[in-house]
């Protein structure tokens, strides 16, 4: 009875073996660990990879980053082209207008205005007329570095003319100078252009036939 009933030796063996198998399968301190799988650690890898611009987000020093860094490179470009041209500007020297020329010779011209009938009783017009001419050359900005004075050779209320001596000072023996700079045709433009948009007060009829000013040389 005793042989029947009892277990064998390899019986045993087997039954400690299944019975030590779900033991095996907890951990050694009785507690269960989860690993969480982090879902945002890829989807930051990707925006990063998808984002050309991401590195210009990058932070240099403290809270500058790098398109701070890129922005005020430009700006201070820019500035400094301006502060620059500023200077350029303010600094140029006009060499025609500082150019020292030797005018040792004078030129005349003779200009002969006709005045017209309701200006001829107007004593103080010839008067008038030379104050005119001299404010026309003396701020022309071609002849006023050449102008020198007018003089008043005549004056008739019979003929209804006026006659002015205009005096420029020019460099000697200069065939170009005198042929561009100091021609007749320009003299008397500048004149008749002047006499065309402001009219002489008290005769604002003066000056707007051609024909009524005359240029002699």
């Amino acid at each position: 009875m005793e042989g029947a009933g009892s277990p064998s030796t390899g019986e045993e063996l087997e039954l400690s073996v299944l019975g030590g198998q779900p033991d095996e399968q907890k951990p050694l301190n009785g507690t269960v660990q989860v690993i969480p799988l982090s879902v945002e650690e890829p989807r930051a890898a990707q925006a990063n990879k998808e984002n050309p611009w991401s590195s210009c987000n990058k932070k240099l020093i403290g809270k500058c980053k790098l398109w701070m860094v890129i922005a005020s490179v430009f700006l201070g470009l820019i500035v400094v082209i301006i502060i620059s041209l500023c200077l350029i500007g303010a600094t140029y020297i006009d060499e025609d207008e500082n150019e020292i020329l030797e005018l040792s010779s004078n030129k005349t011209f003779l200009v002969e205005l006709k005045i017209p009938e309701d200006c001829v009783t107007e004593e103080e017009l010839p008067h008038q007329l030379r104050k005119r001419l001299t404010d026309v050359y003396s701020s022309s900005p071609s002849l006023s570095r050449y102008f020198t004075s007018v003089e008043i050779t005549d004056f008739s209320s019979e003929n209804a003319t006026v006659a002015y001596h205009l005096q420029f000072g020019v460099p000697s023996e200069d065939d170009s100078f005198m042929k561009y700079m100091m021609s007749k045709e320009l003299v008397l433009g500048i004149l008749l252009q002047d006499l065309h948009d402001q009219r002489v007060s008290g005769c604002e009829t003066l000056g707007l036939d051609p024909a009524s000013l005359l240029l002699y040389e």
